[in-house]
């Protein structure tokens, strides 16, 4: 039998999966808007983010993905000129991915209208509770990084 804290924990984790699906499926809404998808928006953030061509893998790592997911959007986006692949001197068999001009440009719009979002949602957060939602999730994602085996 569970005791409170091995409840409050699993509730956590319960409320987390919910929220991914409720932020994947409002994501989408913004995104569609932009011919795009929350998953394309994800692998156009990777790139953002990291600042450099990356690999499907190391986008599929930085964004808690599996590497097939994170190809099959990187195939929709080049498909859609919004990425394009290049060798990758370090490994012939996974090409580098980069964002072109107007990959860059669509990423930039969306995020211009959740900039726009998160001026009408912060007032519903503390930066304290902010700080600690941060926490608890770093910590829940160190604890579960190896796969039970």
């Amino acid at each position: 039998m569970p005791n409170s804290k091995q409840t409050l924990i699993t509730d956590t984790v319960i409320q987390i999966f919910r929220t991914n699906g409720q932020l994947l499926h409002w994501g989408d809404g913004l995104t569609g808007q932009f011919d795009l998808t929350s998953a394309r928006w994800q692998m156009l953030g990777a790139l953002i983010f990291s600042g450099h061509p990356m690999t499907a893998p190391q986008m599929a790592n930085s964004m808690g993905v599996t590497r097939q997911g994170a190809l099959k959007q990187l195939n929709l986006l080049e498909a859609e000129s919004l990425v394009e692949k290049h060798p990758n001197p370090m490994n012939k068999r996974s090409p580098l991915y980069r964002l072109t001009d107007e990959g860059e440009a669509r990423y930039h719009q969306i995020q211009n209208r959740w900039y726009t979002h998160l001026e009408d949602i912060e007032h519903a957060f503390s930066a304290t509770d902010l700080h600690t939602t941060l926490m608890v999730l770093e910590k829940l994602k160190d604890l579960h990084e190896t796969p039970p085996g």
